[in-house]
């Protein structure tokens, strides 16, 4: 049987990368900055993720570590876009192409090969109740940006600054401060998301192992119209559109077309949605 619960369970495991990614994207999107570097970043948490975790044996700084390093990393779209007033756009293009470079010359670097790094010396993130503690933690993550954008302070300081930041700045409110907490608050969550790809999903560090996950992810923000829900919910389609397709390959479809699953449904959902947004819009007018 196609539909079951296993393919239910692999859904759930391979949309934790993308909705943790989206949701630092959406966070961006309230504040008023497109991210759409968040393939870059998430490719820094999956290599610092592995490194951290080979040398010092404990997956856990591990996932500390990359959180921090795409954190760090997402700096440059910060300072770019915010202090700079670069166009941010740009800016995530460049960052996406350099974290393939620099992990990929790390890689050769540091562990002295290319392609792949897989060691059984490798610690993974283990399982609570048959799935990563990342991935309770991306649904819990959920929850809270849910509440925090809608009912705290904080958050609907946020949406202000990215609807109308003039306005904000009038009422005390730091535009500039607020874009670059959420800004790093995305590379924290992407960080997360490399964790999770690089020693939940698997347990190793590949060259481009995010795959275009990252650009999935702008996809479930622009869907779920940067709302937390509806980021859980676009994400979830991707994540069965990823297992469905694993499925399809073990029931001897070429690898080429099954991998190209997710991309597939990337299209055909962008393609509805922007029809349906064209018709309201030909409606009001």
């Amino acid at each position: 049987m196609f539909l079951d619960s296993d393919l239910a369970l692999s859904a759930l495991r391979a949309l934790t990368p993308i909705l943790l990614a989206a949701l630092g994207g959406a966070i961006c999107e309230r504040a008023g900055v497109f991210n759409i570097g968040l393939e870059g970043m998430m490719l820094m948490g999956c290599f610092t993720a592995v490194t951290t975790s080979w040398f010092t044996g404990s997956p856990w700084l591990g996932v500390l570590a990359a959180a921090l390093a795409a954190a760090a990393y997402s700096l440059i779209l910060a300072v770019g876009a915010v202090t700079l007033k670069g166009d941010a756009v740009v800016l995530g293009v460049a960052m996406n192409l350099l974290a393939v470079g620099l992990t990929s010359f790390l890689l050769r670097t540091v562990f002295g090969v290319q392609g792949t790094f897989d060691d059984p010396d490798l610690a993974g993130l283990g399982e609570i109740a048959g799935f990563s503690p990342l991935t309770w933690l991306s649904w819990g993550a959920v929850a809270v940006a849910a509440v925090l954008l809608s009912r705290h302070a904080w958050g609907l300081r946020l949406r202000g600054v990215g609807e109308a930041p003039e306005a904000a700045a009038t009422l005390g409110v730091s535009p500039a401060k607020y874009k670059y907490g959420a800004v790093l608050a995305s590379g924290v969550l992407c960080g997360l998301a490399g964790a999770q790809l690089a020693l939940g999903n698997v347990t190793l560090f590949s060259e481009n192992m995010t795959a275009g996950r990252g650009w999935i992810a702008v996809v479930a923000v622009m869907l779920g119209r940067a709302l937390p829900l509806g980021v859980l919910l676009a994400a979830l389609l991707f994540g069965l559109a990823e297992a469905a397709g694993f499925r399809l390959q073990g029931l001897g479809l070429p690898q080429q077309a099954t991998d190209a699953a997710p991309y597939v449904v990337t299209l055909i959902a962008l393609f509805l949605t922007t029809a349906k947004r064209r018709r309201k819009t030909g409606a009001v007018a």
